[in-house]
């Protein structure tokens, strides 16, 4: 990890590996009012979460095979 914001994007893609979470409760959890800190968006940028419909439920965010990926490689696995 080299860059500023890597230790935050790990923080975020590990709290979803806990468990998939609804889009909403992402945004109002990992909103920031800095520019500089686009967590959420450089997590979707590398690929490491992903946005899924449910049926009666609304849009459910869930890490992908690449943010397992880099879980392990952070040793942070599930």
């Amino acid at each position: 990890m080299s860059e500023t914001t890597d230790p935050l994007v790990l923080d975020l893609v590990e709290w979803i590996a806990r468990e998939p979470r609804l889009y909403s409760e992402v945004i109002e959890t990992w909103r920031t009012s800095c520019p500089r800190l686009t967590i959420w968006e450089d997590a979707v940028d590398r690929g490491y979460v992903a946005r899924r419909p449910v049926a009666g439920e609304g849009v459910r965010v869930a890490i992908t095979a690449r943010g397992e990926q880099f879980l392990r490689d952070n040793r942070r696995g599930r």
